[in-house]
């Protein structure tokens, strides 16, 4: 068997850890039948199969998944030590980092948490979505960190828990604990899904109505609810304000509020030290946002 070429053992890592060859390509900035020629060309090489071919993308072998906990470490390592001679020559900030989550707490906690690394030169894109498109474009190389509403269960992907969200039952102060039954429900979906969460584990019961406003946007529905149209279930860190100044309360003050645990995800391995020093950043402020 010749030597093998570091750039197929780079191309078959990509593929095995972004899960089909478009995205490995768009990853690598390769063309797609460039990446199938390098993974034919290695499979060929140590003559056996690394990957069957699938409808939704490329599933690994048991020899796929033995050679990439053979060399994914040491071709880590060897990317590390690039970034890190770029972090040592001040180029910390020479990548654009393209981070992706929910618009509300993006816009409420996040861009504020990162206003210093601004200052000091970082390049900041931002994309709102749901959760898999998101998580397929940061697979794919589209973005390079997402926060998540649920914990990521896609293969190559490093994923650390950021915080936990809490939720209160809240209303303008013309609205009491006795007007729940039937003052109007503002909500961001028609099928109230942080209202009937917060009805079943508080109230232990199923909550059917339905919602008099439905504003795709809990920014949106802050507003309806400061305004005095109903009442809502919000994230505390995203109405904070509003309860603080008095233009809303708390309706119920449960034992146990319910909770949500925020996830920050990128891509498994070394990254640039750009988005290194966001996610760091954020990991370390996270912990204020509630």
């Amino acid at each position: 068997m010749r030597d093998l070429s570091l750039d197929l053992l780079r191309t078959f890592l990509a593929v095995y850890r972004a899960g089909s060859v478009s995205a490995a390509a768009d990853l690598l900035g390769l063309a797609q039948p460039t990446v199938t020629t390098h993974i034919k060309t290695l499979e060929a090489d140590l003559d056996r199969p690394l990957f069957q071919r699938v409808a939704r993308g490329m599933t690994p072998t048991p020899a796929a998944d033995h050679l990439a906990a053979r060399i994914g470490p040491a071709l880590d390592d060897l990317r590390q030590a690039v970034h890190h001679d770029l972090h040592r020559t001040g180029e910390t900030f020479s990548h654009t980092v393209h981070l992706g989550g929910p618009a509300e707490l993006v816009c409420a906690r996040v861009l504020p948490s990162l206003a210093g690394l601004v200052t000091e030169g970082l390049r900041l894109r931002i994309t709102f979505g749901l959760p898999d498109q998101l998580l397929a474009d940061l697979s794919s190389g589209g973005l390079d960190l997402v926060i998540c509403t649920l914990r990521p269960r896609r293969r190559g992907l490093h994923v650390d828990a950021l915080t936990d969200e809490e939720f209160a039952l809240v209303a303008a102060p013309s609205w009491t604990f006795d007007d729940i039954d039937n003052a109007p429900l503002i909500a961001y979906a028609e099928n109230l899904p942080i209202l009937r969460r917060y009805w079943r584990t508080v109230f232990d019961t199923r909550l059917t109505r339905t919602p008099a406003v439905v504003v795709p946007d809990l920014r949106g529905v802050l507003t309806a609810i400061t305004a005095g149209a109903g009442i809502t279930v919000l994230p505390t860190y995203l109405c904070a304000g509003e309860l603080a100044d008095g233009r809303l309360h708390q309706l119920h003050h449960p034992d146990i509020p319910p909770i949500n645990t925020l996830f920050l995800a990128s891509r498994s391995g070394p990254t640039h030290p750009a988005t290194t020093a966001v996610r760091g950043h954020l990991l370390l402020r996270a912990t204020n946002w509630t």
